[in-house]
């Protein structure tokens, strides 16, 4: 399996060089070739499988210049009961009659992230075997919350790495934070910047494409890599859990093999959704992919319209993973539906670059059309919903699973759709305990993050995960704030690069 540049068809590399360059020298992201087939007596074969085993027999597709052994000792690795806290790693909980959530918050830091983010260091270590020439690797990461602490986290200590993390100064919540400057290790750097998430990963892909950068780190035996999901191996450990997902329907009875599920998917960076649409490639019955937005309704406008236009005013949310208004990994699913034309990819993103905006054709137009439906909702719909279903069910949900709860709900409203729908849940209610508590009705102007911890406990019975329990009372270790445009300046002194 041989991986290509978005941007480039002529660029050819293997999994393990994509993994540890992170993204193309052009600036574009590696694709696989192409998409391994999945047969319904593959996935019958994995029903009674546990998740490792799930992860090592998908991971085995795509990575095929790593052997078995490397790929099941990674997964082993990532998804042992000492990093994540529910045997099934991600299990799926029935809400109410064909609607699924598929808790993915289950590890270290409570968020989705971590489904990938400790999975990649082990890759990273595999691939940097192969291809690094024994340079210590750079993780460089723009967050919008949850990708920085579970990328701190998976590569805490990690040998011949480091990880620096930029995140936007008043754009994660408060839980969000803290786990970040408080992050231990003597290999992280954590770094707040003064703009929005946009601004951040502009910042990261700039300085990743900089080949003054890349000479500079070069003569002090350094490379960069990325732990964002524009690198494949961030990417392609998510396809897994849509596999997992799809095999314990088969499992408890919901569907028999070769029966489709729809998936809905809370989204701002792409990443997460893009990964269903690729499972649905290598042949996972998948009808539907619902993308689902807050009120940067970017990607739901885009859905809709077949327009990408940024240039809208950016909305701080109670959903902030999702306050995005440049998708990256949108790239990666219009360079396969445009037939993988390097040449429209390129012009499209120098459009996006220059004026903010771009038309796709009304062929790619049309294909989006067939497979994904957008939709979004606004923090009034979302407090609602969080209220709505945890008296209705007594089911508790974060403010991006509720965005995705309520875009799941209208699209069946609207379409009489009655396909067993799974709904990605991606954070732990109590990482954003402020906006839940308020949508249950809670006043609390007077309260600090623990005690809106311990109050939310109180309201629900909910039990709070220890990972952000024993937050309470901890020194912030990073204080760093530097405006976006002294990012690459911050790098070189984090690194200690003169």
């Amino acid at each position: 399996m041989q991986y290509h540049s978005t941007r480039d068809n002529a660029v050819c590399v293997t999994a393990a060089r994509a993994i540890t360059q992170g993204i193309s020298k052009d600036g574009g992201l590696f694709v696989p070739e192409s998409f391994p087939p999945l047969s319904a007596q593959e996935i019958d074969s994995l029903v009674n499988c546990s998740y490792v085993e799930r992860a090592t027999y998908v991971l085995s597709k795509y990575l095929t210049d790593f052997t078995q052994e490397e790929v099941k000792a990674c997964a082993e690795a990532a998804y042992s009961l000492e990093r994540f806290r529910d045997p099934a790693i991600a299990p799926l909980r029935t809400l109410h009659d064909n609607t699924h959530i598929l808790e993915l918050w289950h590890g270290p830091t409570c968020a989705f992230k971590d489904m990938a983010l400790q999975i990649l260091p082990h890759l990273m270590r595999v691939s940097a075997e192969k291809t690094s020439d024994g340079k210590e690797i750079v993780i460089l990461v723009a967050t919008s919350g949850d990708t920085g602490k579970a990328a701190l986290e998976g590569f805490r200590d990690a040998p011949h790495t480091r990880i620096l993390v930029f995140y936007p100064e008043d754009g994660v919540s408060p839980m969000q934070k803290l786990q970040m400057v408080t992050q231990e290790g003597e290999n992280v750097s954590v770094c707040a910047i003064r703009g929005n998430f946009d601004d951040a990963q502009t910042g990261v892909k700039t300085i990743f494409t900089d080949p003054a950068v890349a000479d500079m780190l070069a003569q002090n035996g350094m490379m960069f890599s990325s732990a964002n999901s524009i690198n494949w191996g961030r990417l392609v450990p998510q396809i897994v859990y849509y596999v997992s997902a799809y095999c314990d329907l088969l499992k408890n009875g919901t569907l028999k093999n070769g029966e489709p599920m729809n998936v809905v998917v809370p989204t701002g960076n792409f990443g997460n959704i893009l990964a269903a649409y690729y499972a649905k490639k290598m042949g996972l019955p998948i009808a539907k992919l619902i993308c689902a937005s807050n009120k940067n309704r970017v990607l739901t406008d885009f859905i809709n319209s077949g327009t990408y236009d940024r240039n809208r005013a950016f909305f701080t949310t109670t959903s902030p993973s999702m306050d995005i208004l440049i998708s990256s990994n949108l790239e990666r699913l219009l360079y396969e539906l445009s037939g993988r034309d390097d040449a429209e990819i390129r012009e499209w993103m120098s459009a996006l670059s220059k004026d903010g905006s771009y038309t796709v054709s009304d062929t790619v137009k049309a294909a989006i059309e067939e497979s994904f439906v957008g939709g979004c909702c606004d923090d009034e719909q979302t407090a609602a919903t969080i209220r709505n279903i945890f008296e209705t069910y007594g089911y508790l949900c974060d403010t991006h699973t509720a965005v995705a709860v309520h875009v799941c709900e209208e699209y069946l409203r609207d379409t009489g759709d009655t396909t067993p729908t799974v709904i990605a849940s991606t954070a732990n209610p109590y990482k954003f305990s402020s906006s839940v508590l308020t949508a249950l009705g809670a006043d609390v102007s007077a309260l600090d993050e623990f005690e809106k911890v311990e109050a939310l406990n109180t309201a629900t019975g909910e039990a709070v995960p220890s990972p952000l329990s024993c937050l309470r009372g901890r020194t912030p270790r990073f204080t760093g704030v530097c405006d976006k445009e002294n990012m690459q300046q911050v790098v070189y002194d984090l690194l200690g690069i003169q």
